[in-house]
């Protein structure tokens, strides 16, 4: 049986882990249909084809659902994010988790750590 080149090298989450470790924020493009997609897989979740690129996100999005966690550390905001390119994926927004709103307009940085990780921050805040 021939191997199957999705599966040659390091996998898809993995290749999306070393991009933000650069400062980048990437989403998967089919190169056969042109979705979008997020999180990172080794087929297209259209057309299920496996010719998938990692190209940068416009770090554009609104938040689509929000919610308020809080712990004894204090309170934080779990959202979910719909990109500008269409998919949606979880993160955290910047500042006072209670002024969060669902359809506000949001942009993603990049919060160096171990492990790096996507957060996004209201337009206009500073």
């Amino acid at each position: 049986m021939p191997e199957d080149p999705r599966f040659d090298g390091p996998g898809p989450d993995a290749r999306w882990q070393a991009a933000l470790s650069e400062g980048v924020f990437t989403i998967q493009h089919c190169d056969a249909c042109g979705a979008a997609q997020f999180p990172p897989a080794v087929t297209c979740r259209a057309c299920h084809g496996g010719a998938l690129s990692m190209v940068s996100a416009s770090g554009k999005g609104a938040v689509y659902s929000t919610t308020t966690v809080r712990s004894r550390e204090g309170a934080h905001n779990v959202s979910i994010i719909e990109l500008a390119e269409g998919p949606r994926m979880m993160a955290s927004v910047e500042g006072d988790p209670e002024a969060v709103r669902i359809g506000q307009a949001v942009t993603a940085r990049v919060a160096p750590g171990e492990p790096p990780m996507v957060v996004f921050a209201a337009e206009g805040a500073e």
